[in-house]
């Protein structure tokens, strides 16, 4: 299933609060997981930053949310525990917490009114203040979703301006890509490289690794249509014309199913990268992009208190 939003986590976690016992985080991320019977991928998944899974992030709001409303107190530092009013509302058998019900309560009225007014006071000093009405997303969510918007829109922007490359720029491009991937040493030697096999196809050979001790064989390619069976054929009985057993395959447009399907079966190792995904490492690798602005986001450092 689906990681669940934030709100749909408030009612299993004042729940789970409900035997008015002290309940550490990590823990209550562990059987809410389970609970929504959530895959290993899913609990594992990062925001963009990396910094934090994101089901442990929306607890994490979740739980935040349902102390600023008074429902949940922390008796000392990483744990929490249900208060008189959040069993008053457990009492009720709600169906679902939500900000609507939240802001029944005072608490959370002062709460929203101090988010209210930091927000205004930003406004007045020109900082530029962005807000999101998708009440589903936490602060993380909607960061991540305006950084993918971002993102997608710059990998299309590259793929574009690739395409209109000659094909020797094509082919430095291709050099400046595995050389920041960490392949074929420097660029000096990497370029070398590159171009000169003329082996049917493949276009040229780069180090695996610094010392050289494997190569990778390459095709790179600016193509219009998809690329098919065939032209991988052919580049994999180049490989076994050279007894190699590892091969890139780079275009500027996307390969058939057939293709992918023929890449996955055979001995040799052919990484097929299309255009989509030449982008996506471009702009991962900085490899004709720039950046033009860094926001860093934080949290509580706990360890830092616990040696109080």
């Amino acid at each position: 299933m689906a990681i669940p939003d934030y709100q749909t986590l408030m009612l299993p976690v004042l729940q789970l609060a409900a035997d008015e016992t002290e309940h550490k985080f990590s823990q209550t991320v562990e059987i809410l997981a389970d609970k929504f019977s959530l895959s290993a991928e899913e609990r594992n998944e990062l925001l963009p930053s990396g910094s934090q899974a994101v089901f442990n992030n929306r607890v994490g709001w979740a739980r935040s949310y349902l102390k600023q409303a008074g429902l949940l107190q922390s008796p000392k530092r990483g744990v929490f525990m249900i208060t008189q009013k959040g069993l008053e509302l457990l009492s009720k058998d709600p169906r679902k917490i939500d900000i609507p019900l939240l802001e029944q309560f005072p608490e959370f009225i002062e709460f929203k009114n101090r988010k209210k007014d930091k927000i205004e006071n930003d406004a007045k000093s020109n900082i530029e203040i962005h807000t999101y009405q998708d009440a589903t997303q936490t602060p993380e969510d909607s960061l991540a979703s305006a950084y993918n918007k971002l993102r997608l829109a710059l990998e299309s922007e590259v793929l574009s301006s690739v395409k209109e490359t000659s094909p020797s720029f094509f082919e430095r491009l291709v050099v400046d890509l595995l050389v920041k991937m960490g392949y074929g040493g420097n660029r000096q030697d990497a370029g070398k490289a590159l171009g000169k096999s003329g082996d049917g196809g493949i276009d040229g050979i780069i180090n695996e690794d610094q010392l050289g001790l494997d190569v990778i064989y390459i095709q790179a390619k600016r193509w219009e249509g998809s690329v098919g069976r065939p032209e991988i054929q052919k580049f994999a009985g180049a490989l076994q014309g050279q007894r190699a057993k590892k091969g890139v395959f780079i275009t500027t447009s996307s390969f058939t199913k057939e293709a992918v399907e023929y890449a996955s079966i055979i001995e040799s190792k052919i990484i097929l990268i299309d255009g989509e995904y030449l982008s996506r490492l471009m702009v991962t690798h900085n490899v004709g992009v720039s950046t033009v602005g860094q926001y860093e986001v934080k949290k509580l450092d706990s360890d830092y208190f616990d040696n109080e």
